[in-house]
């Protein structure tokens, strides 16, 4: 007699453990999609802040100082990789480029301090000096200007403006009628020649930059003796015409050998200066005069012009004052970015802490997986506590306690991600232990009933069986 093992019935359709959601991919996706938006910020930044931005320079002459001086400045700034782009615009003189200047057509110009100055112009820099010198024969020295009235006077102009200035500095009637002994002549007429034809004094406007290469002055004084004289009244002279300014010519600036002029003599001059309308932005014209000052070297021409490059005067009673981006960079005074853009970083700032709270909630809502409660979880540890009844046999048994192992796993890896919240972890634990006590009993259970259905032990077989007959006797 034999007893068959029970065989298990076919089992009903395994449910699936729910998977637990995770929004790591969401989050990796969150993090690349805010820094392609910082790159695109910073990069747009970088644009509108190194955008080009165009200067037109008013010039007059194309072959003058003013229109290479530009030319060079371009130059300059296209090798320093500036966002300033220089446009120039020719004129037939220079009282025309700075009357262009003052029509607002041109942001850039350069003037001499006796032209006709645009209100609106601010000095940027100093690019050259023109000083007055008085030539006298040698050993007849002119002690103050008043002497000038009574001599016969040549002035030495390259322009009817600059006669006339010399005329009004030293109040020398501008008609020939009203005083003959003024006689007006052309540059490059040798000095010494004019005394020779009884020229008392030579008067004439000599750019500062090119004295000491100037060799005709040694030339001069060699062949006929020349005296360089003071202009002893220059403070006064400057007190009364704001366009001049005092200049100081050191010993043997013209002429080494004989020394002219022996000492130091005090003058009158004239400034060049590089100008720019005052509504421009005080960090443009804050960031030409740091290239200015920088370059110096490279804007300097080959006759000497713009060779020593000096900062603008930055007094409220200079003649012209200093525009205000280059009065803080003379003065080292230069705002960072931060200062300068101080309220305009605190409201963006705030607005964009407002955009960011606004996206994160948008980003939340859109790709992020709201963290699942833990109580939630315990639907899916009753229904394995369903199967546990169902189970017949020892791998069922098997096979829910790895299910079982595998949800709490699942619980421990979203708690520490954050894809499982913590609500409810106690009725979750609850229903765990509910399930893996009752797997234990179900293992038990089935245990003890396949012993009890096993069968007894078959009696020995005996080979050897005697069969002992007894004879009853009748």
């Amino acid at each position: 007699m034999s007893v068959e093992a029970p065989h298990p019935p076919a089992g009903k359709p395994r449910k699936r453990t729910k998977i637990i959601k995770s929004n790591r991919i969401q989050i990796f996706l969150f993090v690349l999609l805010t820094l392609a938006l910082t790159g695109v910020t910073v990069w747009g930044a970088r644009i509108w802040l190194k955008k080009s931005e165009t200067l037109v320079f008013a010039v007059g002459d194309p072959n003058g100082p003013e229109a290479r001086f530009a030319n060079k400045l371009s130059t300059v700034l296209k090798n320093n990789f500036s966002r300033f782009r220089v446009t120039i615009v020719s004129n037939a003189d220079n009282a025309k480029a700075l009357a262009q200047f003052d029509r607002r057509d041109a942001n850039l110009a350069v003037l001499r301090t006796d032209a006709k100055v645009p209100p609106r112009a601010r000095a940027v820099a100093i690019l050259d000096h023109d000083v007055v010198l008085v030539f006298s024969p040698t050993g007849k020295k002119i002690k103050s200007l008043a002497e000038l009235k009574k001599k016969k006077i040549a002035i030495i102009a390259d322009s009817e403006g600059g006669a006339a200035f010399i005329r009004n500095i030293l109040e020398l009637s501008e008609g020939p009628t009203a005083n003959p002994l003024v006689q007006v002549v052309s540059p490059g007429t040798p000095v010494d020649k004019l005394f020779t034809a009884g020229i008392a004094a030579v008067l004439t406007i000599a750019p500062a930059s090119k004295l000491v290469k100037d060799k005709s002055y040694e030339q001069h004084a060699r062949r006929g003796g020349l005296t360089l004289n003071a202009i002893e009244a220059a403070k006064l002279l400057t007190r009364k015409y704001p366009a001049l300014s005092e200049e100081s010519i050191a010993a043997g600036t013209l002429s080494s050998s004989p020394a002219i002029p022996e000492d130091d003599v005090e003058t009158v001059g004239l400034q060049w200066l590089l100008v720019a309308q005052s509504w421009m932005p005080a960090s443009t014209i804050g960031e030409l005069a740091r290239l200015v000052y920088e370059n110096k070297a490279e804007l300097a021409l080959e006759n000497g012009f713009a060779s020593r490059i000096e900062p603008a005067a930055t007094d409220k009673d200079a003649f012209i004052i200093a525009h205000p981006g280059a009065a803080e960079y003379i003065n080292d005074d230069v705002k960072s970015f931060v200062e300068r853009y101080s309220d305009l970083l605190y409201a963006a700032i705030a607005a964009l802490g407002i955009i960011g709270s606004i996206c994160a909630t948008f980003y939340t809502q859109v790709t992020r997986v709201a963290p699942e409660k833990a109580s939630e979880l315990a639907t899916q540890l009753l229904d394995l506590g369903e199967d546990v009844q169902d189970a017949t046999c020892i791998d069922d048994l098997d096979g829910l306690q790895d299910e079982l192992e595998k949800i709490l796993r699942g619980v421990v890896i979203g708690l520490r991600d954050g894809t499982i919240s913590s609500d409810g972890l106690e009725t979750f634990k609850l229903g765990y232990q509910f399930v893996r006590d009752e797997i234990a009993m179900r293992r038990e259970a089935l245990q003890r009933n396949a012993q009890n259905a096993a069968p007894a032990p078959a009696p020995a077989h005996e080979d050897n069986v005697v069969v002992v007959k007894t004879a009853h006797s009748g």
